[in-house]
């Protein structure tokens, strides 16, 4: 498995909610760039949502969670095991272990030892702000009706990354043109207001701190996205595991679906930043509820070693 960095860089803003409009958060999840991928494949032909589909279920093709990026320095999750920091009794250092979200790739040995400085725990408020716009609502006759969206703009410099992982050059080349089309169309909520494009930076140079990490076979291993382990899988790993579950619902977004638009089922999935000591394979879960074809979750992890 070869892997390489992609960056993303968004000029308008984008809306990347936890199922409210008015929310906007800094990221999105693999399983959110897999749905862009799969309607930009369908798009271009209906074999190639095949082909994407059989890529990432043989797992010739791994996505990453989109993490945040400042300049050069690139921040992965927080691990979801316990850290004891070296200023025992501190509670304003243990506040900013226990709030941070991600840390800085560069310093990941440094938290592993509970010696990160208290300053590179707020790196990244340099990221960008959060802001409420109001929009209005117009149906026919009835009265206008006003709403809050929520939109998340990176300071300049700043965006988000995305670790991929492919079998060989065939996969990486099929993957990167339906990233383009995903770059011109944008990616999470309020598209059709220009919000969730992006330019797309290919071929960045993977740090070698992270390359390493990816490549080890021994140790403790955080996921790096979104998964779940399958039915067989699901014992053995919890045996030694350390994990935050999240509901990832939503509506399905196709025409071709029903008449009307429908929610997907529901489907409980380890966060990104879970701890486990054996690896699986997770799978593409079916989440449609009634309508005319399959709708895809993607549900597999994306390991590095995080051993102290």
């Amino acid at each position: 498995m070869e892997y390489t960095i992609y960056k993303l860089e968004f000029l308008n803003g984008a809306h990347f909610g936890n199922n409210t409009l008015e929310s906007a958060q800094c990221t999105f999840q693999a399983d959110t760039l897999f749905s862009a991928l799969c309607i930009e494949a369908v798009k271009k032909d209906k074999k190639l949502l095949n082909q994407l589909v059989s890529y990432v279920e043989t797992g010739e093709l791994i996505l990453s969670d989109a993490f945040p990026y400042i300049l050069d320095e690139y921040y992965i999750p927080k691990p979801f095991i316990h850290i004891e920091n070296n200023s025992r009794g501190n509670s304003v250092i243990k506040k900013a272990y226990k709030q941070m979200e991600y840390i800085p790739l560069s310093g990941l040995d440094d938290f592993l030892r509970g010696t990160l400085p208290l300053e590179r725990t707020h790196e990244l408020e340099q990221l960008g702000k959060s802001f409420s716009k109001v929009s209005v609502s117009v149906r026919g006759e009835e009265e206008p009706m006003p709403y809050r969206v929520g939109i998340y703009y990176y300071n300049k410099g700043c965006g988000l990354y995305l670790i991929v992982g492919y079998a060989d050059m065939q996969v990486r080349e099929f993957l990167e043109e339906l990233l383009e089309g995903v770059s011109f169309s944008g990616i999470g909520g309020k598209r059709n207001a220009g919000l969730g494009r992006f330019t797309l930076y290919k071929g960045k140079k993977m740090p070698v701190q992270l390359e390493d990490r990816l490549t080890k076979d021994k140790g403790t291993f955080m996921t790096l996205s979104v998964s779940l382990p399958t039915e067989q899988e699901i014992d053995k790993v919890l045996e030694q595991a350390s994990y935050t579950l999240e509901k990832r619902s939503g509506f399905v977004d196709s025409t071709e679906y029903a008449q009307q638009q429908l929610r997907k089922k529901d489907l409980y999935v380890f966060k990104a930043g879970a701890c486990v000591s054996t690896k699986y394979e997770g799978a593409v879960y079916d989440v449609a509820a009634g309508g005319r074809h399959a709708v895809y979750r993607y549900a597999k992890p994306l390991f590095m070693e995080v051993s102290p």
